[in-house]
């Protein structure tokens, strides 16, 4: 695992969820100050100094700022932002995909990211300094049936991210996405009874990876799609 400045601040959005919860403790536990973002989230989850809990709704551009505002009034920085929110809904051709389907993909996989990266990215770039990770998906990448709009939403993401990438470079942020093949939460569990969790990402790994993009040993490691598929899937 790369080094890491123990001073650094990172959001961590999606903070609550099977994979949040376990980012957020990687990071506190990697000595950073971590400020977490979700729809429902108290400072209270964590009793300690160091984690900062923030309620925000990501889909609106002007509760992104808020929390991001907020985020620098606590910290004073934003070095980090991984980016973890994210739906799945699926299980109809393409053709047989209805409008609300697609607007609900679009809104929990693309604009979410859209808003927070443009909130967030004026202050790294003041700083020159960034490190931007973004939790993606296998679909976005290799077309499974079934999962039309969650993989053109997944597929947006990819794209937005690699372009704050090149957009980016001039002031040190790397901006990197992580194509997970399903991860092992209990949600996940849940809706899946009959699969085998033994083949699934496991969500410590998928945290160890994003502490190492958030690294300094990572400063060469920018619009990279990183695949972690889990054992035998």
């Amino acid at each position: 695992m790369g080094t890491s400045n123990p001073k650094r601040t990172a959001i961590v959005t999606g903070a609550n969820g099977g994979l949040g919860r376990i980012v957020t403790q990687a990071f506190l536990d990697a000595g950073m100050k971590v400020a977490g973002l979700a729809r429902s989230v108290s400072s209270n989850d964590r009793a300690r100094p160091d984690f900062l809990g923030l309620s925000a709704d990501l889909q609106d551009s002007a509760s992104a700022g808020a929390a991001v505002r907020a985020v620098l009034q606590r910290f004073g920085r934003i070095d980090v932002l991984a980016h973890l929110v994210g739906g799945f809904d699926g299980g109809k051709t393409v053709i047989e995909t209805d409008d609300s389907v697609l607007d609900r993909m679009l809104n929990l996989n693309l604009r979410p990211a859209f808003n927070v990266f443009r909130n967030v990215v004026p202050h790294m770039r003041r700083e020159r300094f960034g490190r931007i990770i973004a939790i993606g998906s296998r679909t976005a990448v290799e077309a499974q049936p079934l999962t039309g709009a969650y993989g053109a939403s997944k597929a947006a993401l990819v794209s937005l991210v690699q372009t704050l990438a090149l957009e980016n470079a001039d002031r040190g942020i790397t901006a990197n996405v992580v194509l997970p093949s399903t991860i092992d939460t209990p949600a996940n569990r849940a809706a899946m009874p009959e699969a085998d969790p033994a083949k699934w990402v496991k969500p410590e790994q998928v945290a160890h990876l994003l502490l190492w993009l958030a690294s300094d040993d990572a400063s060469q490691t920018t619009g990279a799609l990183i695949p972690i598929y889990g054992i035998g899937s």
